[in-house]
């Protein structure tokens, strides 16, 4: 564990109803799938950590290990509910062809809130997402169901992830968007192109995911033979062939610009996610303090414009090789018209 005082996280606001979190989340889902096996007792004491630092902003989802995410973070908010901001996510579940199916009827809406709400433990979710858009269901509907849960104090905010611009802009005009989820981080920048300007025009906050490059921008992955077995970034398109290999060299860039400012890369990538504005809370995952104490010192690494103009140079949009899913349809989601 980390020997020196961590610097304060501090907190910022996410839409315009003012729900305020912790300017850092955790990403709670490698807890409980994709990322190897996981402790629970680490895992809890993690979250507990996490809580002791100032990081209470808590993101999980009813997919995450169909529910066991859910559970594992109500065990361990439990006593401490007050100091949370708990967000969690609807709209997806895994199906017999080893995929995933997309949910964003009224009725689903409501039955995956309320189950969330049992397996949480909690009363009221802080922030809820529409995990991924249904491409069969008019997101007006969806974010309609979803305001009811808001007018019955079963949700105080709503969020969508990994929706496109035009969802976005529909979505806004049916109830008010606290937050959007999407990738971002310095070899995934896509997000920048249009959506962002569409989501700061109706003030929603953005809320990164993976803004570690799953791991990669921290530096500590040099091989394939770095993920255990059941580690799904083996088969994720950056991390496999020649896409390894030309990545590693964006990971040797932001190396070198670290160890002149005497932070590690995986610090200067999470700062750089946070210079990005004043409404972007990213929320690295992690099952282990020792990961999440690291992640917490970013908030004490400050860039100067030259350092984030330097930044621009070695990972501009586009830089990384490889798709962010195997599937490209799973990101920027629109749904039919009316």
């Amino acid at each position: 564990m980390s020997a020196s005082p961590l610097p304060p996280v501090g907190t910022r606001t996410l839409g315009r109803d003012g729900l305020v979190v912790s300017s850092l989340g955790l990403g709670c889902m490698g807890m409980s799938q994709m990322y190897g096996t996981a402790d629970r007792a680490e895992s809890i004491a993690t979250v507990h950590r996490a809580l002791d630092l100032g990081v209470t902003f808590l993101d999980t989802s009813d997919v995450y290990g169909s529910g066991h995410n859910e559970e594992l973070v109500g065990e361990a908010i439990a006593g401490r509910r007050d100091e949370v901001q708990l967000a969690t996510k609807f709209s997806l579940s895994h199906n017999d062809r080893g995929g995933m199916d997309i949910d964003g009827r009224p009725a689903n809406v409501r039955a995956c809130a309320e189950a969330s709400l049992r397996r949480l433990g909690v009363d009221t979710i802080d922030l809820y997402y529409q995990h991924r858009v249904d491409p069969r269901v008019p997101i007006e509907d969806t974010v309609g169901a979803m305001a009811d849960l808001v007018r019955e104090g079963k949700v105080r905010h709503l969020g969508l992830s990994e929706a496109s611009a035009a969802s976005i802009r529909r979505a806004a005009a049916v109830h008010p968007i606290a937050a959007l989820q999407s990738e971002w981080s310095l070899w995934t920048r896509d997000l920048e192109g249009e959506v962002v300007g569409v989501a700061r025009e109706h003030g929603i906050g953005i809320v990164p995911f993976s803004p570690l490059g799953r791991g990669f921008l921290t530096g500590a992955i040099t091989s394939p033979d770095d993920f255990a077995e059941d580690d799904w970034r083996r088969t994720h398109p950056r991390f496999t062939g020649a896409a390894f290999e030309t990545n590693l060299r964006l990971v040797d860039a932001v190396r070198r610009i670290a160890a002149e400012k005497e932070v590690t890369p995986g610090q200067l990538a999470l700062a750089w996610v946070m210079a990005q504005g004043d409404d972007v809370v990213p929320i690295p995952g992690t099952k282990r303090r020792s990961y999440l104490e690291e992640n917490v010192g970013a908030a004490a690494v400050e860039l100067s414009t030259d350092d984030l103009a330097r930044l621009d140079v070695i990972a501009p949009p586009g830089a990384a090789v490889g798709g962010r899913y195997a599937d490209s349809s799973y990101t920027y989601g629109d749904s039919p018209e009316r």
